[in-house]
């Protein structure tokens, strides 16, 4: 099957990158690259960066004719430690595509860095790509770090109040970081600075000795091991489409993430106050007590016919 922009008006165009994301090839940012470099041709001709595909032109890669990929993929993987996420394969690096081998072409909904570990999120579908990674959306992701000496209360506040990076000429926002041992802090991020947290870490005199991503929105690592993978369910899926049409502003979680992030609907139990009772219990209780009342009454009734 060939790329062909489908005819559904004469005057319909597409951005040429855009289009070989959402045939599943790869991110729209992937394309730019591969569009720079040459690779990419419209009808036999290389093609050009920002180039537009009118109706009914074939797009290759390579030499090869593009795919539309039908079926949607989106899976969460545990990226080890040592596997870099690019597909770039001119340094002899083992690639988390190579880990993976997946039957259908699939990419990385941004990337962890070769030392870093934990959740990946990787799709072949480009909007879904395209709308996690915007920074504008404020998503989520938490991160373990284990650093190379004690955490202080001074380092979270440092860390949680932003930090100017001076390689990067920019302050990171203002983010959530909790203690989570001698030497360990949780951090939830809403953006994707170049080695952001080893870049904090180090304008602190800390250094980064174990990195792992826990959760990207609403996903979360749980217990896969590194190299499994997991297709992403329907609930999460749903919670994660939510999200992405629903943005809320920073630091406020909507109603289905609260409620993704508790369970599944029939596995929400009700938390009572210590102290307090709820109505159901109340009721138990109250005809407990009738009951109680009847067997006492009639054993007082019993006792006086014996008499």
């Amino acid at each position: 099957m060939q790329g062909i922009l489908k005819k559904n008006g004469a005057d319909r165009t597409v951005r040429l990158n855009k289009y070989i994301s959402d045939a599943g090839y790869c991110s729209r940012r992937e394309a730019d690259r591969l569009i720079e470099a040459g690779r990419v041709s419209v009808n036999g001709q290389i093609a050009t960066m920002g180039q537009k595909l009118l109706s009914g032109q074939r797009v290759s890669i390579d030499g090869q004719p593009l795919a539309q990929e039908k079926e949607l993929v989106l899976l969460a993987v545990n990226k080890p430690a040592g596997i870099v996420c690019t597909t770039d394969k001119r340094w002899g690096e083992t690639t988390i595509y190579d880990l993976l081998n997946y039957p259908k072409r699939i990419f990385s909904i941004g990337r962890l860095d070769k030392e870093s570990e934990g959740l990946l999120l990787m799709t072949n579908y480009g909007d879904i790509s395209n709308e996690i990674l915007r920074a504008g959306n404020y998503h989520e992701k938490e991160y373990l770090v284990t650093v190379n000496r004690e955490v202080t209360p001074a380092f979270l506040k440092k860390m949680s109040q932003g930090i100017f990076l001076e390689e990067l000429n920019v302050t990171t926002r203002p983010c959530k970081v909790f203690l989570a041992g001698k030497n360990r802090f949780r951090i939830i991020l809403t953006q994707g600075l170049n080695r952001q947290i080893r870049r904090m870490c180090e304008s602190c005199g800390y250094k980064v000795t174990k990195l792992v991503r826990v959760r990207v929105m609403n996903i979360e690592l749980g217990s896969l091991k590194p190299g499994e993978y997991r297709p992403v369910n329907r609930k999460e899926y749903a919670c994660l489409m939510e999200m992405l049409h629903n943005p809320k502003k920073p630091g406020k979680k909507s109603d289905v993430v609260k409620k993704a992030m508790l369970g599944n609907e029939s596995d929400i139990v009700k938390r009572e106050v210590p102290g307090k009772k709820s109505d159901v219990a109340k009721r138990k209780m109250s005809e407990i007590s009738k009951e109680e009342k009847r067997s006492a009454g009639e054993k007082q009734r019993q006792r006086e016919r014996k008499r």
